[in-house]
């Protein structure tokens, strides 16, 4: 697909960064992992954000790994950027907000975990689809089970099964969750919020809410990344992304 998949725009210190693939429903592409990487590295070097938002262009936030990638066997380099992605989110000095208006699949539930806020219309739905595949959510784990509860985990990561907000914000995975028409505004006002406190404040208090964080995801980020590309490169999984593929579109 030709063009951008990722848009970047700062405005009254607020910097949007918005995914915008519509045609794989915003999948973890190799070119929407780059896109998204450099957005988040100018968002770093830039002096006038002190807010970040992370949304979709459309209703759907992500749909996770694009499968036909992994299925030709690419994903060794997309693991790692996947870690890197969570570490650098959570170890930024500017508090990032995730907007979420639509359904969050695998791999995109690692960009959610990350986040210091995440706002949800009350419509939203998530799932772990990767044990129906022969896969672990092994990379993502890095910035979930920290903000999880174990019992949501175990029972969202091994059923595979899809669950509402409501259920997300239980086991820790939301923090608000609004009506899709107050979604925006719900936002905005978080975003103002965060606006009134000091650079220095949200630095260094983001630093010591996400200590245990980083040092999680520096103890366990090459296991994970490792066991990930070995998953997606099993005949199993392969076998299983394959018929997935091949099944008509809804």
């Amino acid at each position: 697909m030709g063009g951008s998949l990722v848009r970047l725009e700062t405005v009254a210190g607020v910097a949007t960064i918005t995914l915008d693939s519509p045609h794989n429903r915003n999948a973890l592409s190799r070119q929407l992992v780059t896109e998204l990487v450099e957005a988040i590295s100018a968002v770093e070097h830039d002096e006038q954000a002190k807010i970040v938002v992370l949304r979709s262009a459309d209703r759907v936030f992500c749909s996770g790994a694009d499968l036909s990638e992994a299925a030709e066997g690419m994903m060794a380099e997309g693991a790692q950027a996947l870690v890197a992605l969570q570490r650098t989110i959570a170890a930024s000095a500017k508090p990032y907000v995730c907007r979420l208006a639509g359904p969050v699949r695998a791999g995109g539930l690692g960009l959610v975990g990350a986040c210091d806020v995440v706002v949800c219309a009350e419509e939203v739905t998530f799932a772990f689809t990767e044990s129906r595949l022969g896969l672990a959510p092994a990379v993502i784990s890095l910035s979930l089970l920290p903000r999880m509860t174990s019992r949501g985990a175990a029972d969202t990561f091994l059923t595979g099964r899809t669950f509402s907000a409501n259920e997300a914000a239980a086991m820790g995975l939301v923090t608000t969750i609004v009506p899709g028409a107050d979604l925006d505004d719900a936002v905005a006002r978080i975003c103002a919020e965060l606006g009134e406190a000091h650079p220095q404040g949200l630095a260094e208090t983001k630093a010591l809410l996400n200590s245990s964080l980083l040092a999680h995801i520096d103890e366990y980020g090459d296991r994970v990344a490792a066991q990930s590309v070995r998953l997606f490169g099993s005949d199993a999984a392969r076998e299983a992304m394959l018929a997935f593929l091949s099944k008509p579109k809804k």
